[in-house]
């Protein structure tokens, strides 16, 4: 096993400790603590451990309470909400020692026979990975950041998670939810009246954090290939901004949905 720092599938094999409760490990990120999108997934896994392989990921709703201390790890105590014959219910508290710094429910569904139909739409005159740089915050995934200038409040890129995941599709699952705790911001952000111009990007005046966010998983997808994330803000209040949107294969399959609400704040100098 490789280094859960460095390696996304390291750090998603959770270590046991007593029944319904594992233990994770993160990196230290850029900004310093830890980032939200790596609590979130490694909840979602330790929930899926408490689940029969039939029940797939169907959704998750997480509020972020604390922030994160990469400097320990992160004690996830699941609950069995309900064992259904269609629906499984779990929630999952994450905490350290300055307490619970997550709160998320994650709901797991067997697959149905049923009408598949979809309305979203591949956004229209996007550019493709191939032709973007590449850039990341962090080692466990690629990204290439598509401009969307005008109009504001929008953020769209390609995400992939780097390694093979193979054909776990929990696995698959939370390396979805680690990446979609990117680009929600970057949408709220573009919507901010002081948001910095394209020749003061590295003037970054605003600290913004993650306070919830929810994951439906519509269809299968495997996270290790590039995927297109298409988030819009839907308005400003009280500092905070409400973002959602939509993840789609390169071939334009819709295969989840992501809403966030996020805390802007001026950055106080000094």
């Amino acid at each position: 096993m490789g280094d859960p720092t460095t390696d996304f599938v390291a750090m998603m094999d959770l270590e046991p400790h007593g029944p319904d409760t594992f233990v994770g490990y993160g990196p230290r990120y850029p900004w310093g603590g830890l980032y939200g999108g790596q609590i979130v997934a490694q909840a979602l896994r330790a929930a899926a451990s408490t689940v029969e392989p039939a029940y797939r990921v169907h959704s998750l709703h997480a509020y972020f309470i604390r922030r994160g201390d990469h400097s320990e790890p992160v004690r996830y105590e699941v609950d069995r909400v309900r064992n259904g014959r269609s629906f499984v219910t779990r929630t999952v508290t994450a905490r350290q020692a300055v307490g619970a710094i997550l709160s998320m429910s994650a709901s797991f569904q067997v697959d149905e026979s049923a009408v598949d139909a979809q309305t979203a739409r591949f956004p229209t005159h996007v550019s493709n990975h191939a032709d973007l740089p590449h850039e990341s915050w962090s080692s466990m995934f690629e990204r290439a950041t598509i401009p969307t200038a005008d109009p504001p409040g929008r953020s769209r890129g390609w995400l992939k998670i780097n390694g093979d995941l193979g054909d776990d599709p929990v696995l698959h699952a939370c390396a979805l939810a680690y990446m979609s705790d990117d680009y929600p911001t970057d949408a709220a952000v573009s919507l901010h009246p002081d948001r910095p111009g394209p020749d003061d990007a590295d003037q970054y005046p605003f600290v913004a954090f993650s306070l919830d966010h929810a994951i439906w998983f519509h269809r299968p997808m495997q996270a290790d290939r590039w995927h297109l994330t298409a988030m819009a803000c839907h308005g400003l209040i009280s500092s905070r901004g409400l973002t959602h949107g939509e993840v789609f294969t390169e071939e334009g399959v819709h295969v989840a949905s992501v809403a966030q609400e996020v805390l802007i704040r001026r950055r106080r100098d000094g």
